[in-house]
């Protein structure tokens, strides 16, 4: 599997648009495996993203697509700056 970590700053009043966007997002993304959404404890309208896919070719060729870029377009709409990304290799994953 292959994926990325965001670390994100979302805007006030928006959590809930975020939520319900990952839920039609993951509908539409070929390759797409699992999504988490972390709110931070100790930094308020902070958040951490992680994203698996099925390879890094599935992450590569979404990344790609006029679709994930509508989709970020509308994302980044969510967000006060740009999100923080981390992209590697998933070397372990519980449960499997």
């Amino acid at each position: 599997m292959y994926g990325t970590v965001a670390r994100m700053k979302v805007k006030p009043g928006k959590e809930k648009d975020l939520i319900a966007f990952g839920e039609r997002a993951q509908n539409d993304t070929p390759g797409f495996v699992s999504m988490k959404v972390y709110k931070s404890d100790a930094n308020p309208g902070e958040y951490f993203l992680t994203v698996a896919f099925e390879s890094k070719e599935a992450y590569e060729k979404n990344a790609a697509s006029p679709e994930q870029n509508a989709r970020y377009e509308e994302y980044r709409a969510l967000l006060d700056a740009d999100p923080e990304w981390h992209d590697g290799e998933i070397i372990a994953s519980y449960p499997e």
